[in-house]
């Protein structure tokens, strides 16, 4: 078994809270640099950027996790990621068909652009991505793990956009792969206050949104191979 160093929530310039300079070269090269070995491409409601950094890490010797950070109607933040591109085009045609139609206003929130390996734009998202869908939090469960993915609740020891925030509770029937929380608690801490959770398994990720937060945090991987399938955290 081998342990591989994972950071699972990283934006691009396609989510309009990313910073422009996170484009799919300076994502992966901030990887390498602080020895990432796994990486999780997590825009908001949106997967368009996936493939493409897949294709520049690949060179790089990364693996990319592919998916998207989804806002349910309660305002619930989860990590949702694929194993494959056909799968992933699927759940980016439910997005397409639960986000709302809110016009994004870039001097409110920032640009949303797809841009190619060598940052030419391709692409501009006129809807709000940051905007919640018009499906519950089980709904999106469900249809993550219909398409055979991994369905994590982010950051759930944050006061806004986490579970626990807006349920105020971690759901016990509710099926999960894992549960996130951020670099700003320690597992220790939050399990101290939540003994409830004790019993499941947790990421730890940076969510990054510059280029120099990515790595800031990471979660240790241990496996025969670097696999979508083949996954187990310590």
């Amino acid at each position: 078994m081998q342990t591989f160093r994972a950071d699972l929530h990283i934006h691009t310039v396609l989510s309009p809270c990313g910073d422009l300079e996170m484009s799919p070269a300076n994502i992966v090269h901030a990887a390498k640099e602080k020895n990432i070995d796994i990486i999780g491409i997590t825009d908001h409601n949106s997967t368009k950027q996936c493939e493409v950094i897949k294709q520049v890490a690949c060179s790089e010797g990364i693996f990319v996790m592919t998916g998207a950070e989804v806002t349910s109607k309660e305002e619930v933040h989860c990590l949702t990621f694929f194993e494959t591109n056909e799968k992933l085009l699927e759940f980016q045609q439910y997005l397409d068909l639960h986000l709302p139609d809110i016009k994004n206003d870039t001097k409110l929130f920032g640009y949303q652009v797809v841009v190619d390996k060598d940052e030419n734009i391709v692409e501009e998202e006129d809807r709000l991505l940051i905007s919640a869908l018009d499906q519950s939090l089980e709904d999106i469960e469900k249809k993550v793990h219909q398409l055979s993915g991994l369905f994590i609740p982010a950051h759930i020891n944050k006061s806004k956009f986490s579970i626990i925030s807006q349920l105020g509770f971690v759901p016990a029937d509710l099926p999960f792969e894992a549960l996130e929380i951020s670099k700003h608690v320690s597992k220790t801490d939050f399990l101290n206050k939540n003994r409830y959770l004790n019993k499941f398994t947790f990421i730890q990720d940076s969510d990054a949104h510059y280029v120099e937060n990515i790595g800031e945090i990471s979660t240790r991987f241990l496996m025969e191979e670097i696999s979508l399938k083949k996954y187990a955290w310590l």
